[in-house]
């Protein structure tokens, strides 16, 4: 079966903010340094993938040596998360705003479900959406 993952960039800050979203998330984190690929010193992360508990993956890496500029962090991209009641959103909503800025707060929506927004420490923009009540 094929999947979509995020794969964000980072100017530097890719292994502070996997291990922030482990800690957010839950899961096993797996880091690659340009270092263990060929490029002695550089420990700036190469490729790095966290699987969490629910079964999403999140994948980032730094900027790759010689790239210029930094990348518009969150500029094109909002990472969303949806689920039910029974999948700890309101704690991942409320670890992931740790440090962040809640740009809209997780409350019930016209809908029926719970939703919310924050951009967390990080720069990049999540949106977290919990499923009502099914009639």
């Amino acid at each position: 079966m094929a999947t979509l993952n995020p794969y964000l960039t980072f100017p530097g800050t890719a292994r502070e903010a996997m291990e922030f979203y482990r800690s957010a998330l839950g899961g096993e984190l797996s880091v690659s340094t340009f270092a263990e690929m060929g490029d002695p010193g550089n420990e700036g992360v190469m490729h790095s993938r966290l699987d969490t508990p629910t079964g999403l993956s999140l994948m980032a890496s730094d900027m790759a040596p010689g790239t210029e500029g930094t990348p518009a962090v969150g500029d094109a991209i909002t990472l969303s998360i949806s689920g039910g009641p029974d999948d700890d959103l309101r704690g991942c909503f409320e670890r992931l705003a740790e440090g962040g800025q809640v740009t809209m707060p997780l409350e019930r929506q016209m809908w029926g479900d719970d939703f919310g927004m924050l951009v967390d420490r990080y720069g990049m923009p999540w949106m977290v959406n919990i499923a009502g009540e099914q009639s």
